[in-house]
């Protein structure tokens, strides 16, 4: 199985599961354009979409919702929470 993140912008969204089969088996980032095309597909044409790794063998770390995308260094960073003071 291999997981596509819907990015908003640099931002991501949710993630998506994709089998195996439908990626021809393919390793990344072989894979990565027939799982964005077929996320695509289910999801509409004009959203963007991004492979990543859920044991963080590539980008970084595993990207979940909130995460942010650094195309610089084609990694996924944790949303970092300011601090409120007050």
């Amino acid at each position: 199985m291999a997981h596509f993140v819907q990015m908003h912008d640099n931002s991501c969204g949710q993630v998506v599961v994709v089998n195996n089969e439908v990626l021809e088996n393919k390793p990344f980032p072989e894979s990565e354009p027939i799982g964005i095309a077929f996320c695509k597909s289910l999801y509409g044409a004009d959203t963007e979409w991004l492979q990543t790794s859920y044991n963080g063998n590539f980008r970084g770390r595993y990207a979940g919702p909130g995460s942010i995308y650094n195309p610089e260094l084609d990694e996924f960073d944790p949303i970092i929470e300011e601090e409120v003071t007050e």
